[in-house]
């Protein structure tokens, strides 16, 4: 099975890159030859591919920043993530969009399903919120994961920055009134991998559509910057100490969903894909991200 990625160094892609199983060949376009907000670099690329499933794993992902691009975050996003799917659907392959729980507003008191009725407060969300839409338009052939906190060994992601100010601090001030569940991009990886040969083998009605995928288990920022330290404590780093505070106390451009949760139950019942406890998968990425010096 050959699998096209857009997006060469985001987490994802990284990590579909270093999981690949036997079998599965991963090509990774990304700047310069493929750039979302470029339409002829999209005909381009995908003029001269092959594949048998692409994985659109390529975003404008600066939360903050797109508050003030939300064109740009929206042609990169929207109309891009439209494109590679009206480009996947050329090469007569099924497309898989990654998008996120910004589309939800966070106002529910429990975890989202995917028929809750979607609400994005911030430009980055409506963004996301125009590629699913654009996706599904462009290709019928389309699995929309939709994700959140990912982090990994890679690139820049909140494991990342609690393990730097862990290298200064002995406190540190973390938001506790937002909830979510941590996901790692190396799981989000295998499952994908799983997902791509489910729809190569039995690419049924019910294996298309909008799925929740995260890791198993929630925590607030606080909750997660704890795990994060504790473990990097138990590793020979210096202790450090969270403080839980309100959102209103660190404020930024884009308003956070207070309720990040999705429900993966229908991902479990069409795929049998469940993803591991967020506190299993970061173990692993603190150790690997301590032995390299982050």
């Amino acid at each position: 099975m050959r699998i096209l990625v857009t997006g060469k160094h985001g987490q994802v892609a990284t990590a579909l890159r270093e999981r690949a199983p036997e079998g599965v060949e991963v090509v990774a376009l990304g700047r310069p030859e493929l750039d979302l907000a470029d339409a002829g670099s999209i005909r381009d690329a995908f003029d001269a591919a092959v594949a048998d499933v692409v994985v659109n794993a390529a975003a404008f992902t600066a939360v903050d920043k797109a508050e003030a691009e939300e064109e740009l975050a929206t042609r990169i996003n929207g109309d891009g993530a439209g494109r590679v799917a009206d480009a996947a659907r050329g090469l007569g392959a099924p497309i898989i969009q990654l998008s996120t729980d910004y589309v939800f507003d966070g106002a529910l008191g429990r975890p989202y399903r995917e028929e809750d009725p979607v609400g994005p407060i911030g430009a980055y969300g409506r963004s996301k919120l125009a590629g699913e839409e654009a996706v599904a338009g462009a290709n019928p052939r389309a699995a929309i994961l939709r994700t959140a906190w990912v982090y990994s060994p890679f690139g820049a992601n909140f494991v990342k920055t609690m393990l730097r100010l862990g290298e200064t601090r002995r406190e540190v001030r973390v938001v506790a009134d937002q909830i979510g569940s941590p996901t790692s991009a190396l799981d989000i990886a295998d499952a994908i991998f799983e997902i791509a040969r489910q729809l190569m083998a039995a690419p049924a009605a019910d294996k298309y559509g909008v799925f929740h995928m995260t890791g198993a288990g929630e925590a607030s920022w606080a909750e997660f910057a704890q795990a994060i330290f504790t473990q990097a404590h138990a590793l020979g780093r210096p202790a450090v100490q969270v403080i839980p505070i309100p959102t209103a106390e660190y404020p930024t451009p884009a308003r956070r969903p207070a309720n990040s949760r999705l429900d993966g139950a229908r991902l479990e019942r069409d795929y049998g894909v469940t993803l591991p406890h967020w506190r299993d998968s970061l173990k692993p990425v603190v150790a690997r991200l301590l032995e390299a010096e982050f």
